[in-house]
């Protein structure tokens, strides 16, 4: 089914489901894949009439049912319980570097640069080929070119070292799994009558080969959702192609909806400007898309920022009742155009979210330690993470302890501040707790209200109310009985404890806005060169083009775009900035 914004995409396909689920046949159960967690939380809200939905179902990323596969079936890869996820790009370089360094002829190739820099990028240079190869679901076998091969053998021995797998493996080795145990992946075409999958256009290599691997030769029960106008993941191999591959392959219908139930007609104007597309508004609402100039950054905030309390204080009369904060969004091409409207929204005491990454960062350094610390105690052999600690801690050991008990004993050795000890002793309340992080949290509290320093506190505060809303969702998600620090962890690099919508003012970029949707958009950077961007030719330009479609498409009633005429770099060189030829597109400009 190909069908643009607004047009129901996903209650089509729960409807679907729903009414699967309805049949007299209570043995059916569905398979629903989705590229977001957020739209398999909507989902599961949409069809909480059913008590017994969890056990009729899956709905979820195709990422979290891998890791549920490989789970409950992976011990034929190598997978022993729950894997142990490694998310954080900076995670998995340092395993890289850690496998080169105990390579010699990997070594001496690094090493061949003496400066440092050129050194991190040879690194970032290598681990692209690994993952190129691991998301092309290449084994190592199948990999011709020598150094190649050692890199990846090399990094894998690295993983396993620490009893932890990448993220792309999750996917890899469920493909493996399928492939190589065919008695497996027939175990799920029988357990799952049908499979719904969300945001086909969003489908890359690996992830379409785990969905045909999985239906085998004969399984057609499939129904793909997507709209190739939306295609915005191409960096990470996503490509409208396995919209028509699955077509052909699986030999399916096409029905398109053409009908947007979300947005006035001035939103729907300035989409199809940038994306020809046969949509039709529902509403008869002439809604509002609107430019800010600025004179600077500083000036395109204030601007952005004095227009979203005048709609707050005033309403619109396209919108319907008042205008809240929770109802608007900022949107930026990438996080950086964001940093000054933040600022902004600091001074004027304006409550705000953001959502700017697919994972959650701790900015204090005693969350920090704690989270690098959980890990361990959640996987006790994990060398890379008690690596880390002992250099944030400046433990100097020579030999590497084999057990937790040792790790925890050298690490309290050098624990010589209140705050590491406060780490250390909330471990062994987690430890204690019957697999609850809440007493845990509550001793972290208690220390972090003696933190002298005020920024310090500051963050640490903000980072543990972080810790309890993950927790909470964790719990809410998961039947009882079924809580593990383990799998809490593994849904936190799955990004599922992350709560899509919060109070206030929503910061996104638009990567992290898919899906979502608001009555008031502002659109801020849109200078040429920021969006799009200026390395961007050819197909990325292409890219580009739907990026601004999809950011215009999140809006129901309202988009404001704005740019700043002047741009001050880190140097402190200051240049002119042309407005983005996309404001031309939609009608903004001349």
């Amino acid at each position: 089914m190909v069908a643009g914004p607004g047009s129901g995409k996903t209650r089509v396909l729960t409807e679907r489901i729903r009414r699967l689920l309805s049949s007299e046949d209570k043995s059916v159960k569905v398979l629903g894949l989705t590229f977001t967690n957020k739209a398999a939380n909507e989902m599961k809200e949409r069809l909480s009439e059913f008590p017994d939905i969890e056990k009729r179902t899956f709905i979820g990323t195709m990422h979290s049912f891998c890791t549920e596969v490989l789970a409950n079936r992976g011990k034929a890869v190598g997978i022993d319980g729950t894997p142990h996820i490694l998310e954080r790009y900076e995670d998995r370089k340092q395993i890289l570097f850690q496998a080169v360094m105990a390579d010699p002829e990997l070594r001496e190739l690094l090493m061949e640069s003496e400066d440092s820099r050129e050194r991190g990028q040879i690194l970032e240079r290598w681990l692209e080929v690994i993952r190129d190869h691991k998301m092309k679901l290449h084994l190592a076998e199948a990999i011709s070119e020598d150094l190649q091969r050692k890199l990846y053998e090399a990094y894998n021995e690295a993983l396993r070292a620490s009893n932890v797998i990448d993220y792309d493996d999750l996917l890899l080795l469920v493909y493996q799994l399928f492939q190589e145990k065919p008695k497996i992946a027939d175990f799920y075409r029988r357990q799952y009558s049908y499979i719904c999958v969300d945001e086909g256009q969003d489908l890359n290599e690996s992830q379409y080969g785990v969905l045909t691997a999985l239906c085998g030769d004969d399984f057609r029960n499939v129904m793909v959702v997507g709209d190739p106008k939306q295609a915005i993941f191409v960096w990470n191999g996503a490509s409208p192609q396995y919209l028509d591959r699955f077509c052909s392959e699986f030999k399916a219908q096409r029905i398109e909806l053409n009908e947007n139930y979300r947005s006035s007609k001035a939103v729907i104007d300035a989409c199809q400007a940038l994306n020809p597309y046969p949509l039709t508004e529902h509403f008869p609402i002439r809604g509002e898309v609107s430019l800010v100039e600025g004179i600077d950054e500083a000036d395109e905030a204030k601007q952005v920022a004095s227009r979203l309390q005048q709609l707050w204080e005033t309403g619109h009369p396209d919108v319907e009742g008042p205008l809240t904060p929770d109802r608007c969004a900022l949107i930026g091409r990438t996080r950086y155009a964001l940093n000054r409207i933040e600022q902004e929204l600091q001074e004027r005491g304006i409550q705000y979210y953001k959502s700017l990454s697919s994972q959650p960062e701790d900015e204090s350094m005693l969350m920090g330690d704690f989270s690098l610390a959980l890990r361990l105690l959640a996987n006790p052999a994990n060398r890379l993470h008690f690596e880390l600690l002992c250099r944030r801690w400046k433990a100097r050991n020579s030999a590497m302890p084999t057990d937790i008990a040792g790790k925890l004993e050298l690490l309290r050795s050098v624990a010589l501040t209140p705050e590491r000890l406060a780490v250390l002793d909330a471990l062994e309340i987690a430890r204690t707790s019957s697999g609850s992080l809440l007493p845990a949290l509550e001793h972290l509290t208690e220390v972090a209200e003696k933190i002298n320093d005020p920024r310090e506190r500051e963050f640490t505060s903000q980072d543990l109310d972080a810790w309890r809303k993950q927790w909470d969702l964790y719990l809410r998600s998961r039947r009882g009985g079924e809580h593990s620090l383990a799998t809490f962890l593994t849904n936190v690099a799955l990004g599922a404890t992350q709560a899509p919508r919060q109070e206030g003012l929503a910061l996104l970029t638009v990567h992290s806005a898919k899906g979502l949707e608001f009555e008031v958009v502002c659109i801020m950077g849109m200078a040429d060169g920021t969006f799009p961007d200026y390395r961007a030719k050819g197909q990325s330009l292409q890219e580009e083009r739907r990026n601004a479609f999809v950011a215009f498409s999140r809006a129901r009633r309202i988009v404001i775009c704005s740019y700043p005429r002047q741009k001050t770099a880190r140097s402190g060189d200051v240049w002119q900035q042309k407005p983005s030829p996309f404001l031309r597109t939609v009608g903004l400009l001349p």
